[in-house]
């Protein structure tokens, strides 16, 4: 489909460590001039890590911007130094948990508020875990829990998951697990979940 809307000119608004924002001049798509606003965000990463007693690693903490206490999977932005997306959610999950894995699945990604933002987040499953040290930024103070992947679905439910890559890691993953336990199924073999990574 051809894209309806014309750029002219763009100019950066403000700018921090984490993001930019930037407005740019456009023809909109019924040809009359105006603005649109992009918030531009480093592309981001969402870790489902999922112990062999199929229980989830959620992260805690107060989230500024609500001003309240929020559960999540252990979510972040790539730098600059990571080499792939998978370095992300590995250098992530480890900072926020001090878990590290040794099985990492794709499970999909998510465009997060399509309208205002060009952040893109690849979701990961990763298996095989150890307990090491945590890593934290000093900006966060983070607590680990784990919880039945059941629960965590039913968290999401109760609107005790809110937030997006986090929801959506969660769904995606499950539907990744019960895909392969029903390949496995037919294929008589019982396959773990992530192949070796």
């Amino acid at each position: 489909m051809k894209n309806p809307w014309t750029k002219l000119t763009s100019r950066l608004i403000y700018e921090n460590p984490w993001f930019r924002v930037v407005e740019d001049q456009v023809i909109r798509p019924d040809g009359k001039p105006g603005i649109y606003g992009i918030v531009d965000l480093a592309p981001s990463v969402g870790v489902l890590a999922l112990n062999s007693q199929q229980e989830v690693a959620l992260v805690g903490q107060w989230r500024y911007t609500r001003q309240r206490y929020c559960w999540e999977l252990p979510v972040g932005a790539s730098k600059a130094s990571d080499g792939s997306m998978l370095e992300a959610a590995a250098r992530e999950l480890r900072e926020e948990t001090g878990l590290v894995a040794a099985n990492w699945c794709e499970i999909g990604v998510l465009d997060s508020i399509v309208g205002a933002t060009t952040e893109r987040a690849t979701l990961f499953l990763a298996t095989g875990l150890q307990q090491l040290t945590d890593a934290q930024d000093p900006e966060e103070q983070i607590d680990v829990r784990w919880v039945a992947l059941a629960e965590a679905l039913a968290m999401v439910d109760r609107n005790e998951i809110t937030e997006c890559i986090s929801v959506v890691a969660l769904l995606r993953g499950w539907f990744w697990l019960q895909r392969n336990a029903e390949t496995a199924g037919r294929s008589g073999g019982a396959e773990a979940p992530c192949p070796p990574g």
